[in-house]
Order: structure tokens, then sequence, then C-alpha cells
């Protein structure tokens, strides 16, 4: 680390405390950081505005140096936030009104008064909207106050033309520099909040789904004449869990399941959810297609190898895996935490494939039959007893052919 960044490191550091959050820490760090600048222009300033003769205007920004390096070094000892933040608002707007009535007006100041608008804008970013307001119809009082005493102050010089124009580009490109820089700070946290928020919903609810909720609000609930769901259980979970520490079984889970999350976005299938250790996907909703079962077969052939080839923890795990294939309803339920999930003889038929399987195997059913057998290796395994259905023939898949 270069001398110049252990410097600004230091700077920064000014009024922190340890018990100070990310937020405030960063808060406290740019209103110092944004301090010295303004130090610098004023010194600048002052210098000016004595070498063209305007000794009492050279005095008001010269003081806003002196205050506002007091209120820092106050700041350093006391650590106290609020009062630092209120000095040096407070400077800024009260004194660019002053240096306007020394030098003879909003004309003949160049407009300096603009520099003042920084208090409310400055508010906004390190204080609250509420306060933000409030500086705000200070701003304008402040410029109302100005104006009406104006015409009662004797001018000590006025400013020769060329420099006041000189004047007017300087605040006017200054002010309005800091305002861009400010604005284009703001809209570009509104659209990472927007991007990050967006991200966060497309983790819960398909692209299509949120959409629909981003443009309406209302009850959703679509129907799907083709759909296939598959579940995948992990065999005598139970005794395995007992065996593991809260965070292992949690790493174990996730490791698994991060796999499969892997398989369900190569394959364009739907996640629906996690229950405890079962896997439920969807292919065909919220998007229909054709191939449907064709693809979510796909999937569980390839959860069946990677789960076939590998350990976790050092752990083998063997899965029950089921699919079924028919008509779904699916939509979102709840107004907290909700869910997108599926409903229908066809989810609770897929999940007995599953339930009614053996360990290693992918079990269908035959709706699910019909519509993959030109592809893959399918034996039958006779018939299933499925309550509420009776008895139902099933399949086992082996393979692609």
């Amino acid at each position: 680390m270069n001398i110049f960044t252990k410097i600004i490191s230091s700077i920064a550091r000014i009024g922190s405390v340890p018990e100070d959050d990310e937020d405030t820490r960063l808060q406290k760090a740019l209103l110092v950081l944004c301090t010295f600048p303004f130090l610098i222009t004023g010194i600048c300033w002052g210098l000016l505005y004595i070498y063209y003769g305007t000794i009492t205007a050279a005095w008001i920004p010269l003081s806003y140096c002196a205050f506002s390096l007091i209120s820092i070094i106050a700041f350093g000892i006391t650590k106290k936030f609020k009062f630092f933040r209120f000095s040096q608002l407070l400077l800024i707007l009260l004194l660019p009104g002053a240096l306007m009535v020394a030098l003879g007006g909003m004309i003949n100041g160049s407009a300096v008064i603009l520099w003042a608008l920084i208090c409310p804008l400055g508010a906004m970013l390190f204080d609250t909207l509420k306060h933000a307001r409030i500086w705000f119809a200070g701003f304008v009082v402040t410029l109302l106050i100005c104006v009406a005493i104006q015409p009662y102050i004797q001018v000590e010089k006025i400013l020769p033309e060329n420099v006041i124009i000189m004047f007017f580009m300087i605040n006017l490109i200054g002010v309005g520099g800091i305002i861009f820089v400010m604005v284009y700070y703001f809209v570009g946290q509104k659209q990472q909040f927007q991007s990050r928020s967006e991200s966060l919903l497309l983790n819960i609810l398909p692209k299509e789904i949120v959409q629909i909720l981003k443009k309406e609000s209302r009850t959703i609930a679509e129907h799907f004449e083709n759909a296939s769901i598959l579940f995948a259980d992990i065999v005598n979970f139970t005794p395995l869990s007992s065996t593991l520490s809260p965070a292992q079984l949690v790493e174990l889970l996730n490791d698994v399941f991060s796999k499969f999350d892997s398989f369900t976005e190569k394959y364009q299938l739907e996640k629906i959810k996690t229950i405890g250790d079962c896997y439920m996907v969807a292919s065909g909703v919220p998007v229909s297609r054709n191939d449907h079962a064709l693809a979510l077969t796909e999937m569980a052939l390839e959860i069946r190898d990677y789960v076939n080839s590998n350990t976790f923890l050092g752990n083998k795990l063997e899965f029950r895996i089921g699919i079924n294939s028919g008509p779904v309803v699916a939509g979102v339920i709840g107004r907290k935490k909700f869910s997108y999930d599926l409903w229908g003889d066809a989810v609770n038929i897929a999940s007995r494939m599953e339930s009614h399987g053996h360990q290693g195997t992918i079990q269908i059913s035959e709706a699910t039959y019909e519509l993959i057998r030109e592809s893959f290796i399918c034996h039958t395994h006779g018939t299933l007893n499925i309550k509420g259905k009776g008895a139902m023939n099933v399949w086992y898949v082996t393979g692609k052919k």
C-alpha cells in the first residue's frame, strides 16, 4: 500500500468506532472524504477573491474551511456523527448565500447560491429523506432571505464582468457535475437493487411467473394438459441423518441438490421444491413442451449415474426416483414466502412412483412409458396398488436406446 492510499484510508477512518455497521462506516467515510475537496476548493476561492480585491467575500470560503476543519477534528475526538453531519450540511447551506450577498447578488455573485443545493442532496445521501425535505426547505428560505436583504447590503467591490462569467461557468459546472454524480449514483443503486430483487425472485419463481407478477396483481393458476413430474428421495435418510451433525447434514443435502439444480438448468426443467430429503422437479411447466417426458427421463438417468459414481461426506447414497405424466394445475400460493407449486392426480401418482419404488431405480407410470418407450430402455415391473387408483402398470427405466 503506497503512502497516498494510506493517507486516504486514515482520513476515511476518522470518527469510526468498532460498533459501526457497514452502512454507517461507509457513510462516515464518504462524508469525511467529500469534505476535503470542499476544503481545498474553499481555500482556492478565498485566494481568488483576495486577488480580485473582494476581501469581505474572501473571508466567507476561508471561514468555511476553518469551521469545517474544526468540525472534522471534533468528529475525530467525539465520534458524534450526527453533529458532524449537521455542521457540514449547515455550513454548505448558509455560506453560499452569505457569499452571494457579499458579491452583490445573484448575477454579480455568479449564482454561487447554487452550491447550497448540495445541502439537501447531501442529506439524501447521508441522512434521511425526511431530513432532506427539511434541508431543502432551508435552502428555499435561505435563498429568499438573501434576495430580500441584498438591497440593504453595501457591496465592497463588484467583480469584473469576465471574472463573473468565469465564476458562473465554475459554479454551473461544479454544481451540475456534483448533481449528475449523485443522481447517477442513486439511479445505479436503484438498478442494482432491482436487479438483485429480480434475481432473488427468479430463484423462487419461474421467469414467466415473475413477469406476470410484475405486471399484474392477481391469483396465478394455470392448467397444463401435458406435463411430467419427478420425485427423487434418499433411501434410509433417517438413519443416515442421525450419524451426521446438523452442519454436515445441510452440507450433504446442499451438495447433492445443488448438482440436481445444475441438471435442471441443463435440461431446461422447472425445480418445484425440496421437501426434506426429497427433490421435486417438473417438465412442461410453466412453458409447455412436447418432449416433457423425454427431458425429465434424461435428467433421471443423469441423477442415477451421478449418485452411483460419487460419495457424499464419505457416504454412498441410494435414491428412489419416480416419474409420472399427465395434466396438472400450476400456480403461486401464499402472500408471504410464496412458492410456485403443482397440484393434481399426476403429481400424486408421481409421488407414489417414487415412494413405492426400489433403491437405485427409476420407476415410471404407464402414462410416462407411452411417451418415452421409443427412446429409452424400459422393463415392466408388474403392477402397483395405488391408493385411490387401484392397480397400475409400472416400468423401470434402465438407459437410453
